[in-house]
């Protein structure tokens, strides 16, 4: 009996219990077979949280080596996975399906295209940045050219009509515009000193040109008048024929310079009532070279 009291006396107050119950709850399980194998017969209260705690150490330290290994062997994955260039990555488990795996580029027939294949990872934008640069390169590159073709000196026979032909001829450039031709022409001619650009007219193959259009459009455009080229500046075909290619050729009729109101008094008359405005868009006829 007293052996049995003194069982009973050693055994912790209520009280104690409950409370060293309460300091665990939350915490993660334990293994339960490791904790009864640690703790067969009677224990305190202090060694059974002790080896509670040793054995809650020992796991989270497997736990951790465990993924120390887990971690490891991925990085293994992904540096073969990189080495790898000749052959299509395939998925990782799915503890690795967070980590990108990059697969090389498979070439397709042109023709057939699979709308399910993700073709975002091909390089469009850096093929379409450099075409653009090119595109670029090359506009700027003929910019320059026309540039420098427009600041080419030429060489303009005209001549000033009013019933009879007085011939000249005045520098300019390829850029100038008919308006900056006549404004050459207007000091050129001694009775056009007084006399506004804006009211002479420049006729070449019976069409009057406006006074916004360049010779350089005229040129480039191949423009053709109702009996030849407007302008002519290239060296002739037949290579007995050498003349300076700033000069206009023989070809090419010298155009006739009027004044406006002169026009008016007279386009009723020949050859004043052949003459019509220039319109880029209309055919006048072929053009031949008469026999000399």
């Amino acid at each position: 009996m007293q052996a049995a009291s003194r069982s009973k006396g050693s055994a912790p107050p209520p009280e104690r219990a409950a409370a060293g119950s309460d300091r665990f709850v939350g915490k993660q399980d334990v293994t339960e077979d490791s904790l009864k194998l640690e703790t067969v017969g009677l224990v305190r209260l202090e060694d059974f949280q002790r080896k509670q705690e040793q054995i809650l150490e020992e796991k989270e330290r497997a736990d951790e080596r465990a993924q120390a290994l887990r971690e490891k062997k991925k990085e293994v994955r992904r540096e073969k996975s990189r080495k790898a260039h000749s052959k299509l990555s395939f998925a990782l488990d799915e503890e690795d399906e967070e980590e990108a795996v990059p697969l090389k580029r498979v070439k397709t027939d042109k023709g057939v295209k699979d709308p399910s294949v993700d073709t975002s990872f091909l390089p469009d934008r850096e093929r379409e940045e450099e075409e653009k640069k090119m595109r670029d390169a090359l506009r700027d590159e003929w910019q320059a050219k026309q540039d420098a073709i427009k600041k080419e000196s030429i060489h303009v026979t005209y001549s000033y009509w009013d019933g009879t032909g007085h011939r000249g001829q005045v520098a300019c450039h390829k850029g100038d515009s008919i308006g900056d031709f006549l404004e050459a022409v207007r000091k050129d001619v001694p009775t056009l000193k007084n006399v506004p650009s804006d009211t002479l007219m420049y006729v070449k193959e019976d069409l009057i040109l406006p006074h916004h259009l360049t010779f350089y459009e005229l040129l480039v455009n191949k423009a053709r008048g109702k009996s030849g080229p407007l302008f002519h500046f290239d060296v002739h075909d037949d290579v007995r024929m050498l003349a300076d290619a700033s000069v206009e050729k023989d070809e090419s009729h010298a155009g006739k310079v009027v004044e406006r109101a002169w026009y008016n008094r007279h386009k009723h008359i020949f050859p004043a009532s052949r003459w019509e405005t220039y319109d880029p868009h209309a055919t006048y006829g072929a053009y031949a070279v008469k026999d000399r």
